[in-house]
Order: C-alpha cells, then sequence, then structure tokens
C-alpha cells in the first residue's frame, strides 16, 4: 500500500489524513477515524502559504508546507500527508466526542458537528457528515427519537436543537454544531431502541447536495462495527497511510462455521404429517413443546384459529389478545421502565439490604413548617413542604454520621464529602429521582424551590444528566402524596441508603397519672441500608440523629 502512495499524492488538492482517539468513545462509528480523501479544491504548492484546519470546530493553523507542525492537545493526533507536507497535527474533542477534522486552504469552513465521518470527493456521494446517536448518559447503550424539530432541506447552524432524544433517563435535545443543510433523516419521530453511534441524519455543506442523498441508507456493517468499537480498547497507533475506498481488513466468511440448526425446525412427525395434509408452513407455527417443538395440539390450533378466521397464535402484530377467559393488552416498555426495572433488579440481586424502622413526633415540625410558610407567603416565596424538613434532617444526619453517605467498591468504601439527596418523583413517564446537591449547606426555603423546579421538570420528562446525576443518598415520600403508613425502599445503586417516607398519624399518647393521655402526631421511617457499608449501629446511629433533627426543628436552623 506504501508503494502507490506517491501515485496518491501527485496532486495537491488530494489529502489523505488519518487520525488516533486516545479514548474509546461510545458513538463513533467505524470509518470515523479516517478521512479517506477529500478534494476541497486547489491547495497551493509554495512555501510561504498558509494552511488552516477546523477540527472538532476549533480552527488551528498548519505551518507552511515542507515543514513539520505539531498543535498540542490532549486529545487525539493525526499523522497526515499533504502535497509536501508530512507531520502531525493535534486537536481537541468536542462534548467528549472526538469529531474528523480536516485540511483545508485559506477561506474554506471546516466541519464541527460531532459524530461525523468525511467521505471520497472521487465516490458518487459529495462530501458529507454521519451525525450518530449520542452517548447522553454513563448507562445509554440505546435510546429513541421523541421528534425532530429540523426537516430534510432545512438550515442549520451551531447551537440549534437539530431533535430530541430520549434516554434511558430522561428526554434530552441534541444540538448542532456545525453550519450546514439537513440532506438525510434516517430515523425519524418516534424512532426506538436505536443504538448509541447508529447515524441517525446526514448533513452536507452545499444546499445543491441535498438532492443526491434521497434514497441514501447507512452500511448496517459500518453501524454494528461501530457499536462494537465504542465498548472496545483504543487501536494502536500506525504510520502507514490507507488507500482510499479499500478495507485493510478482508472479511472471509467460512460456510463450515455457521450454525446448521438455526434453520430447522423441531416437529413431532404426527405435526409434520398433519401440516403436509394441511399445506400449513411448518415456519409460521410457534411451538409449544419440550424446547419449542411444534406437536399436534399447535397444528390443530391453527387450523381452528384459521376456520374462525382469526389470527394466527403466533401473530406478534397485535396489542391486544384473548386467550380462553383473558383477556390482555401488552404495553411496550418505556426507556425509563427499562433502566429502573434493570437497575432495581441489579440492587435486590447484588446488595444485601436490611431495614431499620422509628416513629418520629412530628407536632413541633408542622408548627415550624406554619410559621416558615407564613414567611414565605408574606414574602413571595415558595411553600415549604414536610419533604422539604425530611431532605434537610437527612442531609445534616449524613454529615452528622458520614459512613451512611457512602457507596460500596469491591476493592474499598467511598466515603463521600459532598451530601447530595435524590429526591423519588412518580410521574406518567416513569420513576424520576433529581439530585439536590449540597442539601446539608442550602436553606429550606432554596430546597423547596430547587424541589418544585425539578419535579416540575421530571413531569415535563426535559431533565437533563447533570439534574440527576451524582447522587449519594435517597429519599422517598409516600406518606404526604398517598397516605401509605410504612413501606420498604429498594436501595438506588450505587448508594448505601435509601429513606422511606410514610404518612404523619395522630395517636393517644399516655400521660403520667392514671386517666391522663394526650394526642400527638408520629411518621414513620424506615431507612433501608447496604449491610456491606452499613452496620446496624450505624444505621441505627443514623435514624437517631435524623429523628433528633425531626423532633426539635429548630437546631436544623442552626
Amino acid at each position: 500500500m506504501l508503494r502507490i502512495a506517491p501515485n496518491i499524492l501527485q496532486t495537491d488538492s488530494t489529502i489523505l489524513v488519518r487520525w488516533f482517539s486516545k479514548a474509546a468513545c461510545p458513538s463513533i462509528n467505524k470509518g470515523d477515524d479516517i478521512i479517506r480523501s477529500c478534494q476541497h479544491g486547489s491547495l497551493p504548492g509554495k512555501k510561504d502559504e498558509t494552511f488552516y484546519s477546523s477540527i472538532g470546530g476549533t480552527p488551528s493553523t498548519i505551518n507552511r508546507l515542507n515543514y513539520s507542525c505539531v498543535t498540542e492537545c490532549p486529545d487525539f493526533s493525526m499523522s497526515c500527508a499533504v502535497g509536501g507536507f508530512k507531520g502531525t497535527i493535534s486537536g481537541t474533542m468536542r462534548m467528549g466526542v472526538a469529531v474528523a477534522g480536516s485540511i483545508f486552504n485559506q477561506g474554506f469552513s471546516g466541519p464541527q458537528a460531532c459524530q461525523q465521518r468525511g467521505f471520497s470527493a472521487g465516490s458518487e456521494l459529495p462530501p458529507h457528515q454521519e451525525i450518530g446517536m449520542p452517548s447522553l448518559s454513563p448507562t445509554m447503550t440505546e435510546g429513541n427519537i421523541a421528534r425532530w424539530l429540523k426537516k430534510e432541506g432545512d438550515t442549520v447552524s451551531p447551537g440549534e436543537v437539530l431533535c430530541e432524544v430520549e434516554t434511558d433517563k430522561a428526554t434530552v435535545e441534541m444540538e448542532c454544531m456545525e453550519e450546514g443543510y439537513i440532506a438525510k433523516i434516517i430515523h425519524g419521530d418516534g424512532s426506538k431502541e436505536i443504538r448509541v453511534g447508529e447515524v441517525i441524519a446526514i448533513t452536507v455543506e452545499e444546499e445543491d447536495d441535498i438532492a443526491k442523498f434521497k434514497d441514501y441508507t447507512p452500511s448496517k456493517s459500518s453501524d454494528a462495527e461501530g457499536v462494537k468499537k465504542s465498548s472496545s480498547s483504543t487501536p494502536p497507533k500506525t504510520d502507514v497511510i490507507e488507500e482510499p475506498g479499500k478495507s485493510s481488513d478482508p472479511k472471509i466468511s467460512n460456510p463450515s462455521e455457521a450454525p446448521m440448526e438455526e434453520d430447522r425446525i423441531f416437529a413431532s412427525p404426527l405435526a409434520r404429517k398433519m401440516a403436509e395434509d394441511n399445506n400449513i408452513p411448518l415456519s409460521s407455527i410457534k411451538g409449544t413443546g419440550p424446547d419449542g417443538r411444534i406437536v399436534k395440539a399447535d397444528i390443530e390450533d391453527y387450523l381452528a384459529s384459521s376456520r374462525k378466521g382469526a389470527p394466527s397464535p403466533v401473530s406478534k402484530t397485535k396489542d391486544t389478545t384473548v386467550t380462553g377467559t383473558l383477556d390482555y393488552t401488552d404495553l411496550p416498555h418505556s426507556q425509563i421502565r427499562k433502566v429502573t426495572a434493570s437497575r432495581l433488579l441489579l440492587s435486590k440481586q447484588t446488595i444485601p439490604h436490611y431495614y431499620l424502622t422509628v416513629d418520629t413526633c412530628v407536632d413541633k415540625l408542622m408548627d415550624l413548617r406554619s410559621q416558615l410558610n407564613s414567611i414565605q407567603e408574606a414574602s413571595g416565596g415558595k411553600r415549604i413542604s414536610v419533604n422539604d424538613l425530611v431532605i434537610k434532617a437527612a442531609a445534616l444526619a449524613l454529615r452528622k454520621v458520614p459512613q451512611c453517605n457512602s457507596s460500596w467498591n469491591n476493592e474499598y468504601i467511598r466515603q463521600y464529602h459532598n451530601v447530595n439527596i435524590n429526591v423519588a418523583v412518580q410521574t406518567d413517564n416513569g420513576l424520576f429521582v433529581p439530585v439536590i446537591r449540597g442539601a446539608d449547606k442550602k436553606g429550606l426555603s432554596k430546597i423547596a424551590e430547587e424541589v418544585k423546579y425539578l419535579a416540575q421538570k421530571a413531569k415535563e420528562n426535559s431533565l437533563k444528566p447533570e439534574d440527576y446525576e451524582g447522587g449519594t443518598f435517597t429519599v422517598s415520600n409516600l406518606g404526604g402524596p398517598f397516605g401509605i403508613k410504612q413501606f420498604c425502599a429498594i436501595i438506588n445503586p450505587p448508594q448505601s441508603g435509601i429513606l422511606a417516607v410514610g404518612s404523619a398519624e395522630r395517636r393517644v399518647i399516655p400521660g403520667s397519672g392514671l386517666e391522663q393521655f394526650k394526642f400527638a402526631s408520629f411518621m414513620s421511617v424506615t431507612l433501608s441500608c447496604d449491610h456491606r457499608v452499613i452496620d446496624g449501629a450505624i444505621g441505627a446511629e443514623w435514624l437517631k440523629a435524623f429523628k433528633g433533627y425531626i423532633e426539635n426543628p429548630e437546631s436544623m436552623l442552626l
């Protein structure tokens, strides 16, 4: 391949670049690290000419031809050959996603959008960029397109919102990083389960190029390699210049290695005979026998449903199914439901839970709340709820007993110096846990404002990752809104504790005399602990501190 390099570089307008990312990125597609061959007009061959590059949206200057140049940056580097110029160019990464860089002559505006790929000018398609599904949260492996705010043919500018992406935790706006035109939208509104790195749209720099992408479809193999590459380590560096348009890794399939039993349909001899007599393809029947084997009853059920004109039992397109006397509807999983299910299952399977319950008298707390709300109403502030006071008391108790503000690691226990309280919020879209950062240092008025603001964002499904990530402890309250007396909550990993708050109820308290008694309001709270991190005595100590703040709320104001 090196022998043909002089022939490739005979014209100054040809540019060959290979750049290497120093950190794996989950949204880079196969070929994103190669700008195979781009023609951006004639490149001057004089020694005193200056070239410019745009890499990840950051312009940088390349030294004059025949000189080597290095622009120091820790994010990535490129080995390039441009006419008589040979050297290394370094650039930056935007939003933690390495983007394809290009070399341009003076006055040419280069691509700046993240998750893009340059293509050969010698191919049938003009230069364009493939925009991939971004990774918008640490646990995100796939996402949904809620809706596009731009349509094909629209002009886009840096900072404009292209579409709304449903992640595993929230709906996030995806912004454009460069100027251009939307040439093709691969996945439209409502597209589901798009893998991170999979191409969702194409942008071009020239309006005349839009029509050329009318029937464009991305390479499925490239998407598959892009997703596979996102979980692999950084590839080793090499200075070899690859020939444009040719793959260095020919893929040869070995027929002998293909599984032979994937297309085989297992059925009993009688079932095969009945299917043959009635001209029924076995592939259209779902077996209910051992290991999915088709048996006589499956053939009879198929024939019975065919006579009635009912759909085959194997049909998966119907949302509502009637089987015997059962009438039900299958509801598809939402992204937030999937991640909630997986994380809570992981929590119950891997975290040794234990539970501590205590009753706290809240009469003084309710009196203090009434006084504070009178002041808030007079000043136009937000009303303070019982949950706001619980959050404050929990935060102060964590500061007093920091062992509960920790998380488990196989090598160590990490004890946090920040007290960030996640608050469980139930919405029509699922369960969200926005975070109140530094709750131990904030006043009740500030906590009340943040809780109401984040709860509203959760209900609108517009939380951003910074709104729910980084919590160290969680509070879940089913008492006030739902009247639940007492319950045990599941720990939100990697945290080690969650407080379940029940409702307050009036109780009769015996007095000192024979017939003396009084009434008081008590609220039950249950602390779920990770026994790997929090011993029983430590959990009890935390509950004692929490109860002290609830029953003497004035101490929270000191």
